[in-house]
């Protein structure tokens, strides 16, 4: 019967989109807990650290559902805003390029020529302010958010552009005050978009310094301003 092939053509439509939706990258934002701390001890840009970083998580199918093989998240890149508490309006008026953690520290490779003489080489594909990782199902990426040092009272941003700002480290780019932020994180990757965003205390001791869950009402802040 005709109607008879007209609903075998349905179901077959139905089911090619729920299983591309089913293998979809589906990625969440969380905060790295605790925070890392870290001394470096004499000959660098600062002896302490605090560092506040964010974990993207590429959620994997149910066990019931493994043979569809989710696909990975490719390519991914990100931002980053800071926005003021009260009113969510932007802090510096642009986004900051996301450092993915793990990725190389974009400084000069050391090497020696057959001379004898020491040079430094610069690796473009380190230079960029923006870095991209692929996050595969179940796995998760680091990213950094921003960085407290020493005694500092104010926080900085932190991307691949700390390590060539003057002074290093501390970016006047991004410098944060002491007191209370909104960050909104986006991540973008295989036509996907997570946002989520995030409460930064900064009007605390270095050893409390830490990012927390926004409220709905920040959220509401951040999205109006946007």
């Amino acid at each position: 019967m005709w109607w008879q092939v007209v609903v075998g053509g349905i179901i077959t439509i139905l089911t090619a989109v729920i299983v591309e939706y089913l293998r979809t990258p589906s990625l969440k934002l969380s905060i790295e807990t605790p925070p890392i701390d870290v001394n470096y001890g004499a000959g660098r840009p600062a002896k302490d650290m605090r560092s506040l970083r964010l974990k993207l998580f590429s959620k994997a199918l149910p066990n019931s559902l493994r043979w569809l093989q989710r696909a990975p998240a490719l390519q991914c890149r990100g931002k980053v805003t800071f926005h003021h508490l009260d009113d969510g309006q932007d802090v510096f008026g642009r986004a900051m390029a996301v450092r993915w953690s793990a990725s190389p520290e974009p400084v000069p490779i050391q090497a020696i020529t057959t001379e004898g003489v020491r040079i430094q080489i610069f690796d473009p594909m380190r230079l960029t302010t923006e870095s991209r990782v692929h996050v595969y199902p179940g796995e998760v990426e680091l990213l950094d958010v921003c960085a407290r040092f020493d005694d500092d009272k104010d926080c900085y941003g932190w991307n691949n552009e700390a390590y060539f700002c003057d002074p290093p480290w501390r970016n006047p780019a991004w410098r944060l005050e002491r007191g209370r932020y909104l960050v909104r994180v986006e991540v973008t990757s295989s036509g996907q978009k997570c946002v989520e965003s995030f409460r930064l205390v900064n009007d605390v001791a270095r050893s409390d310094f830490r990012l927390e869950p926004a409220t709905p009402d920040d959220r509401q802040r951040v999205y109006s301003a946007a």
